[in-house]
C-alpha cells in the first residue's frame, strides 16, 4: 500500500493506475463509485493527500487523515484488495 500512499501523495496519475489492476474498484462510504471518476475529482483535480495514522491487517488496513481543496481533512479509513502485487479494490470513508 505504500505505493498506492506514495503515489496518491505525489498527485502522480500514471504511478497510482499502475498499482491498481486494469479492472479494480472502489466504495466510498459504503457506495460503489466509478473508479477513474472518482480518483479525478477527490485525488487528482482536489489535490487529496493522506497521513498514515496506523495499519492493521499487514497493512491491508489503513486509517489516515486525508485531506483535498474540496472537502478539507477528514479521519478516514481504507481497506484494500490486492491481486497478485496489485490493489484490484479498496474501500474508503469517514472512520
Amino acid at each position: 500500500m505504500r505505493a498506492f500512499v506514495t503515489a496518491l501523495n505525489a498527485n502522480d496519475e500514471q504511478a497510482l493506475f499502475e498499482v491498481l489492476t486494469p479492472d479494480a474498484t472502489m466504495s466510498d462510504d459504503g457506495s460503489d463509485r466509478d473508479l477513474r471518476e472518482w480518483l479525478d475529482r477527490e485525488v487528482f483535480v482536489s489535490r487529496g493527500h493522506m497521513d498514515v495514522v496506523s495499519e492493521t491487517n499487514d497493512g491491508l488496513t489503513l486509517v489516515a487523515d486525508y485531506r483535498n481543496d474540496t472537502w478539507g481533512s477528514m479521519r478516514t479509513k481504507w481497506v484494500f484488495t490486492v491481486e497478485g502485487e496489485k490493489v484490484s479494490r479498496f474501500e474508503t470513508g469517514q472512520a
